[in-house]
């Protein structure tokens, strides 16, 4: 579109299906670099990726045409595919259905890549789901304690 400029970005939070920590140190760079590819062919940029062994983050600043759901379906389908191609587990690995999206300012990026790169720090005082709670309550989104993490 001429003459649209934007700057749209987003903070996305998913786990691992059971939150089993699954993600092992020795391939999870070769992971994120999958994931960041995923997201260049989709002609959108990721700013950063990090996570635990049960969990990910991602900065991704999007065009306006993004679907956002439909951008992290594929990163979740195609490395799942890829990791299980990999077998680089025992048995299948999947994601939890669902994730979290959270709409950075330019102003908050900084803060932002900085939370995502201190992830094994941060870790040692707050469980994911404490995280992932705390990120619901900060941006005033309505959930069910019922649902949160719910065995699928």
């Amino acid at each position: 579109m001429a003459n649209t400029y934007t700057q749209l970005y987003f903070h996305i939070v998913f786990a691992v299906k059971g939150r089993d920590n699954l993600i092992a140190k020795k391939w999870k760079v070769e992971l994120y670099k999958y994931i960041s590819g995923i997201i260049s062919n989709k002609n959108q940029k990721l700013m950063i990726i990090n996570g635990m062994p049960n969990h990910i983050h991602l900065l991704i600043g999007t065009k306006p045409d993004c679907n956002l759901s439909d951008l992290v379906r594929d990163i979740k389908a195609n490395s799942t595919k890829w990791l299980n191609k990999k077998q680089y587990i025992n048995g299948k690995f999947a994601w939890q259905t669902g994730f979290g999206a959270f709409t950075v300012s330019q102003s908050g990026i900084d803060n932002v890549i900085a939370y995502i790169k201190n992830q094994e720090a941060h870790h040692k005082i707050k469980s994911f789901k404490e995280e992932y709670i705390d990120f619901l309550n900060a941006y005033n989104i309505e959930y069910k304690t019922e649902y949160i993490f719910k065995d699928e």
